[in-house]
């Protein structure tokens, strides 16, 4: 069985809506490419490291349309290695409508979404899921991902669609790796999916320390 990894840019306050650019998603969002001045050499050296080995792409119909206009326009520029990645593997396309699917490779999912995420899950050993909040939300929901790859960023927008919404459910993770930062602040956090909720517990009891000592 393969991991569906999910790779997102967000800020503190954890929005990931937009961050490419001012047109990426065009519903009145004010802060689109916010993520454009707080790019550096250690982030790209870590995004390009993410996406080693990966075998296909699983996007929400947004990201599926904003990929499928560049990306089959970019071999031998300067994103060779990503526009080739991209354009070899098989794209799965989570949407309700009919996009068009003229980008080589690429399959609509059926109604069934987290019946589709498994089989996808079993035919592939490494499927990346891009940006598509809407997307991602819901396999945060369902539990249907393995790997949470979040580069937070070091400014708060206060408005945007956040990485964990109000649908959000009770979820334990294990940070695989030791957080690192880049030069301009941004941090990486790479987790897995991680057995049962989360638990509670007292800090004010004995063995904690924290009680009174006097």
């Amino acid at each position: 069985m393969g991991l569906i990894h999910i790779e997102l840019f967000t800020t503190l306050d954890l929005v990931g809506q937009a961050p490419g650019g001012p047109d990426e998603d065009p519903a009145g969002f004010p802060f689109g490419g916010w993520q454009a001045p707080l790019l550096d050499e250690a982030t790209g050296t870590q995004i390009a490291a993410a996406y080693e080995g990966t075998d296909a792409l699983l996007l929400g119909r947004r990201t599926y349309d904003l990929f499928a206009a560049y990306w089959p326009h970019q071999e031998g520029g300067q994103d060779n290695e990503f526009a080739t990645l991209f354009n070899s593997v098989p794209k799965y396309v989570a949407s309700r409508g009919k996009p068009d699917l003229s980008w080589a490779g690429s399959t609509q999912l059926g109604p069934d979404l987290a019946a589709a995420v498994r089989e996808i899950r079993d035919r592939h050993r490494h499927v990346k899921v891009v940006g598509s909040l809407n997307l991602v939300q819901t396999l945060l929901r369902e539990k249907l991902f393995d790997r949470l790859d979040l580069w937070v960023h070091p400014i708060v927008l206060g408005v945007g669609k956040k990485v964990f919404d109000g649908g959000a459910v009770p979820t334990n993770v294990t940070l695989l790796e030791p957080p690192t930062a880049g030069r301009k602040g941004t941090v990486f956090l790479r987790y897995a999916l991680a057995d049962g909720t989360p638990a509670t517990g007292d800090m004010s009891a004995p063995d904690r320390g924290l009680g009174d000592d006097r």
